[in-house]
């Protein structure tokens, strides 16, 4: 733990910023840890104030405020986004759709198309009363910046808490979460980019709004060229929050009297869960 007042010789360096500490204001000679740019520029801790930030976080996000921590996936979670060019010839009247502002949900980010999933305003503002909440995607860091301010435009669900490719090139890891995992959930529609922390995930079925899906074209035809969408109150992530809040529920069931050791959400996960889509 890093002192609030260290002497010269005894200072763990355990937050450090632009390679300065912010404990005892000198440059240590060498830094561990992980960095935190996301959250921060230049913000670097160690892992002892990593393991120490979790722990702290978690109890006063569980004690104070009975929330728990959702991390989010963005494309074919939340959104589904495609560059205009690959637009089959049935979709491309979504480009004045969205020019005109006569379809809701359908934004613009440079040269993409973005799909909001039905439901991904109304499932974020509940979701937001039960736990914190995090974005974490594989897309890049101007990307992932862009997409969070269509869904969050005054940082009222993520704040400066959008994980992106910048921080995390190979795989997701919860390591770059400052919560307790006992206390974490995850919803993506990839398990495969999660390699340590599949008890915390609950996979929701992917959303295809678009022809074009990861390089490929889809035989059959998209949910944008038969001019229909997932249901809105039958969806994925409104059953998917419903799922969510029983989670919760199940998590403060006996109070939060009990020592956090003995509370583990993915005790009550039971396997991988998976929202049909409607």
């Amino acid at each position: 733990m890093v002192s609030s007042s260290p002497s010269r010789g005894n200072c763990g360096h355990g937050f450090v910023r632009h390679r300065i500490c912010l404990a005892c204001k000198k440059k240590p000679r060498s830094v561990e840890g992980r960095a935190f740019d996301y959250l921060f520029s230049g913000l670097h801790l160690s892992h002892e104030a990593i393991s120490l930030t979790k722990h702290l976080t978690t109890l006063i996000s569980i004690y104070r405020h009975k929330k728990l921590y959702l991390v989010l996936d963005l494309d074919h979670t939340l959104i589904h986004s495609v560059k205009v060019s690959n637009l089959s010839k049935a979709e491309k009247c979504l480009v004045k759709a969205d020019e005109s502002g006569s379809m809701n949900n359908l934004g613009r980010y440079k040269d993409r198309l973005v799909k909001l999933r039905p439901f991904v305003n109304e499932f974020l503002e509940e979701a937001n009363k039960f736990f914190n909440m995090y974005v974490y995607t594989k897309g890049k860091y101007e990307y992932a910046q862009a997409i969070v301010r269509m869904i969050d435009p005054n940082k009222v669900y993520f704040g400066d808490r959008v994980i992106s490719r910048q921080e995390s090139p190979h795989w997701k890891t919860l390591d770059l979460v400052l919560a307790d995992e006992r206390g974490i959930l995850i919803v993506d529609d990839r398990l495969d980019v999660w390699p340590d922390h599949k008890r915390n995930l609950l996979q929701i079925t992917r959303y295809s709004f678009f022809k074009y899906d990861r390089g490929n074209k889809k035989a059959k035809s998209s949910l944008a060229e038969e001019k229909k969408d997932e249901s809105i109150k039958r969806g994925a992530l409104a059953n998917l929050l419903k799922f969510l809040k029983e989670i919760h529920n199940g998590f403060f069931s006996c109070g939060v009297e009990e020592d956090l050791d003995s509370k583990d959400v993915r005790s009550l996960i039971k396997g991988h869960f998976i929202p049909k889509r409607c």
